[in-house]
């Protein structure tokens, strides 16, 4: 399975983005997320949507900004992202199925888009 993000850009403090992440296979069945990493800080889990939408988690810092979704029908993932703010300037990637050996988290990664905000 091959993950490809599109969507990100630049905007201005308060702006909004709608990240996409389109799958190459079917995904219908894995939990998916979204990453971010800003330069110099580690990665950073930024939400979580379970394999059929209806459980969803975030990062306390996007909570009430920020809305995953997902169409199974389409295999591609969305980020509504909102109410921007500089502190989400950074490169967001996508990531489907989780590891059941637990190595890593994902077994799928996008190349990740950049998103920065400027005031």
């Amino acid at each position: 399975v091959q993950l490809a993000e599109s969507g990100g850009g630049s905007v201005q403090t308060g702006g909004s983005l709608k990240l996409s992440c389109s799958a190459s296979g079917d995904i219908s069945s894995c939990g998916m997320g979204w990453y971010r990493q800003a330069p110099g800080k580690e990665r950073e889990l930024v939400s979580g949507i379970s394999s059929s939408g209806l459980s969803t988690s975030y990062t306390n810092s996007v909570k009430g900004r920020f809305t995953i979704s997902r169409d199974n029908a389409d295999n591609t993932l969305y980020l509504q992202m909102n109410s921007l703010k500089t502190g989400d300037t950074a490169v967001y990637y996508c990531a489907a199925c989780r590891d059941p050996a637990g190595v890593r988290d994902y077994l799928y990664w996008g190349q990740g888009t950049q998103v920065t905000v400027s005031s």
